[in-house]
Order: structure tokens, then C-alpha cells, then sequence
């Protein structure tokens, strides 16, 4: 592939033409790894030649937003897990009983004590089957564990009647979740949807291998049920930074950054360019919301990446010759 620094060297030889071309190492700000070539001056004429726009970085304040995708379930399974944790609670419940009975006979020597033996090891039995029960709806349903039985049957007659609808988010690449987020949008053809995040699922997906939270839709698009796969965006608290369009980023072996405008000019009146540090916290349109920059930074918002052909021009091997 062609490097991108013989693409621009057009670009820099209009640079010439339009004038004599400066480079200066007074300033002290350091450049990012494989930038340490003296930083590139200019000139008015010279920016208008090349297509040079400077701008300030506006500042903001956005919600943090991450991207998931989604699953609505089936209430089919929900039903069957709170039936077995019921039905386990009860026989648990009437082994107990019976188990309480035998004990009353066994003293009045109505009852052997191999039958109490035997009613006993049924109620050990049972509760077992109560805690793998209270486990397995904990690590599927999470923050519905919570819920009292009535509370419970009401949500599952509005999950069979098509009034609410449950999804598993999913976040890829993910084994924790950090701060929980405070909304959810559910991508339901191009239409945003509002789903309330319930909480996490202690139980990860096993061919994603991600964490997940549980959400809930209240009033569903008609026709959207179990089985449908949506794009979802959460969203937590707001986080302040500058947001830069994305031909102004850059990227070298320290990560990202950009060319700012140095406060002092050359003692010809040229402009200096710098490389300035930034991080990347999260798309907004067609740029980035990012950290590092002042309120009163101007950075270069179009034809960065003239300015770092520049700064390689000095340093081209014998690698990118071939």
C-alpha cells in the first residue's frame, strides 16, 4: 500500500511553490511517539494552499453512551423457571410438614424411626432442590429474583399478553459493566425506543462471552417479540470534553491526538503546528468526544494530516522506498 506521506507530497510541493518552507524545534511540547521531527511552520498563503482549517473544539457535556445489542426473550423460559422455583418451594414446604408430622408420631411411638429417617432425607432433598432453583433463576433473571410472587405473576401476565417485553443486553468483549448505565435506546427499525434498565445478569453469554443487563420495554412496537436482535445504546452519566471532527485525529504508538496551534509565532510571522495528546471517549456525528483540550485550543480541523507528512518528510527509510 501506498504510503500515506507520498499521497501529500503533491501537496507539499504546492507548499514550496507557495513559499519557503520552515521548520523549528523551540517549542516544548512533546510530540507523540514517531513525531520527534522538528514541528512544521506555516504560513497563511501556504495554509490556504493545502486546505489548512483551524477551529476551536467546542466543549460539551454528553451522556456516556456504549453500544450493545440486544435480544428480547422469550417468557416461555420465565414461566418455566419461576414454575420450578414454586414448585420446589411447596414440595420443600410439605416435606417439611410431613417431616414435623413424623417427628410428633415418632415420639408417641406412632411412627418407626426409619419412616422419619426417611422424611427427613426427602426434606434435605427438597431444600436442595430449592437452592439450585433460587440459583438458576438468580443467574438468568438477575434483578426479577427480587420480586414477590405476586409482583412476579402480574409481570408475566403482561410479558404473555405483549404489554411489556424483556431483553438481554449484550456487551461484547465485556466481563464487567462499571458504572450501571441510567437509560437504554432500543433500535426498533430506525425508531428509538425506551427500555428501562432493570440490572445486571450475573450469568454471561456463553458464545459471546459478554456481560448483560436485563431490560424491560413497556408498550412494545406491534409485531416485536421473542427472538428479535436489536441494536441498543445505554446510557450513564454525563462526561464533559471537546468534541473534534474525525479528519482532525491522528494516531501514533502512544494513541491519539491532534495538531494544535502554538500561541507564539515564528519571528516571520508563521503559524506553528504541535501535536497534542488527547483521548478518545466516544463517537458524537461525525466526530469524536474527546480529553486533552483547553477551552481556548486551536486545533486544525481539516488537513492534519498534511502536517504530519511534514513532520516525516526528514525521515523517510529505505523501508518506505520499496
Amino acid at each position: 500500500m501506498t504510503p500515506l506521506k507520498y499521497l501529500l507530497l503533491p501537496a507539499c510541493a504546492l507548499l514550496l511553490l507557495s513559499g519557503p518552507l520552515h521548520a523549528t524545534d523551540d517549542d516544548d511540547t512533546p510530540a507523540p511517539a514517531g513525531q520527534s521531527n522538528p514541528l512544521p511552520t506555516l504560513s497563511a498563503a501556504q495554509q490556504r494552499a493545502v486546505g489548512i482549517v483551524i477551529a476551536a473544539a467546542p466543549a460539551v457535556k454528553l451522556p456516556q453512551r456504549t453500544a450493545a445489542y440486544g435480544r428480547v426473550l422469550d417468557p416461555s423460559q420465565l414461566v418455566a423457571d419461576a414454575g420450578r422455583l414454586d414448585s420446589s418451594r411447596a414440595a420443600a414446604h410439605a416435606a417439611a410438614a410431613e417431616t414435623a408430622r413424623l417427628k410428633g408420631l415418632y415420639r408417641g411411638a406412632d411412627a418407626s424411626l426409619k419412616a422419619l429417617q426417611v422424611a427427613e432425607a426427602a426434606l434435605t432433598e427438597a431444600q436442595v432442590s430449592v437452592r439450585e432453583a433460587q440459583t438458576d433463576f438468580l443467574l438468568r433473571w438477575g434483578p426479577l429474583a427480587q420480586l414477590g410472587d405476586a409482583q412476579r405473576a402480574r409481570l408475566v401476565e403482561q410479558l404473555a399478553s405483549g404489554r411489556q417485553l424483556l431483553l438481554r443486553a449484550e456487551l461484547p468483549g465485556r466481563h464487567s459493566l462499571g458504572a450501571m448505565p441510567e437509560h437504554a435506546l432500543v433500535d426498533v427499525d430506525g425508531v428509538q425506543v425506551p427500555a428501562r434498565v432493570l440490572g445486571p445478569l450475573p450469568q454471561a453469554a456463553a458464545q459471546m462471552q459478554s456481560v448483560g443487563l436485563l431490560l424491560q420495554i413497556t408498550h412494545p412496537p406491534a409485531g416485536l417479540g421473542p427472538g428479535a436482535q436489536l441494536p441498543v445504546t445505554l446510557e450513564g452519566n454525563h462526561r464533559g470534553g471537546s468534541v473534534v471532527p474525525a479528519g482532525a485525529l491522528l494516531y501514533g504508538e502512544q494513541g491519539a491526538y491532534v495538531y494544535h496551534v502554538l500561541p507564539d509565532k515564528t519571528k516571520d510571522g508563521e503559524t506553528q503546528f504541535a501535536p497534542l495528546p488527547v483521548t478518545v471517549l466516544q463517537p458524537v456525528g461525525h466526530g469524536w468526544l474527546v480529553t486533552g483540550l483547553k477551552i481556548d485550543d486551536r486545533i486544525v480541523v481539516h488537513g492534519a494530516g498534511v502536517l504530519w507528512s511534514l513532520q516525516g518528510l526528514g525521515n523517510i527509510s529505505e523501508e518506505d522506498e520499496d
